[in-house]
């Protein structure tokens, strides 16, 4: 229901001019997979240990799975709509050199990376033929090696080569806590200093460090505003 809502109003921005990006992760979901093959998931700063084996789940459950079902969801609303001639279409970092990425600099990550270079031109195309890209987060490297991608570092990137008006990131929590444990200290806006303070002195923590560090690395490069949001309201 919620991810439908989700759809909805993705579609609703579509009809009113502007050129929504999705950009999708599916912790949850490659959680549960992994533990099917008796496989514990395992974190560090946030980020999944990606052996050979969790790389072929988390390719499975992106693209095979999150990706073709958002993109079908998508299609289907805007069937049952005015049209207009919009269009839901997945990707992922693979397509058309949409994401070139490096081995992540923490080695015990294993098949993690980091962006090393976004090709935003079949992201413009698109957007200007009236689709909807829905992105998954798997990128290759200049060798052709696979990796998992932290979703909210390369919605951060796309956010920034795209020049985006805005970014907006889901999760299942309010915001950013000045206390984690303090429902009270929801901060309601914050600078980028602000920001860089919280992850240093430890006040952020666990998924919330690439979130918040991707929102930094977007704000620095040009992106207006970042909006953290909880989809479950």
């Amino acid at each position: 229901r919620l991810r439908k809502q989700i759809i909805k109003d993705t579609i609703l921005l579509k009809y009113v001019g502007m050129k929504p990006v999705i950009v999708h992760g599916g912790g949850p979901e490659i959680s549960v997979e992994m533990e099917k093959r008796n496989k514990i998931p395992q974190w560090v700063n946030g980020l999944r240990v990606t052996d050979e084996e969790t790389m072929e789940i988390t390719e499975m459950v992106l693209t095979g799975k999150i990706n073709t079902r958002l993109v079908a969801e998508i299609n289907l609303y805007i069937s049952e709509g005015p049209g207009n001639g919009v269009k839901g279409i997945g990707l992922s970092g693979e397509d058309a050199q949409l994401l070139t990425v490096k081995k992540h600099r923490i080695s015990e990550l294993g098949l993690v990376g980091e962006v090393e270079k976004i090709d935003p031109e079949i992201l413009t195309i698109l957007l200007e033929k009236n689709y909807i890209p829905v992105i998954a987060t798997v990128g290759v490297d200049k060798e052709g090696i696979r990796y998992n991608i932290n979703a909210d570092t390369v919605a951060g990137q796309i956010a920034i080569s795209l020049q985006a008006e805005k970014l907006i990131y889901l999760s299942d929590v309010d915001g950013i806590f000045k206390d984690f444990g303090d429902p009270t200290s929801l901060i309601s806006s914050l600078t980028v200093n602000q920001a860089k303070d919280l992850i240093k002195s430890g006040q952020i923590q666990k998924g919330m460090i690439p979130k918040v560090g991707s929102a930094i690395q977007a704000l620095e490069g040009g992106v207006n505003k970042v909006h953290f949001l909880n989809f479950l309201i």
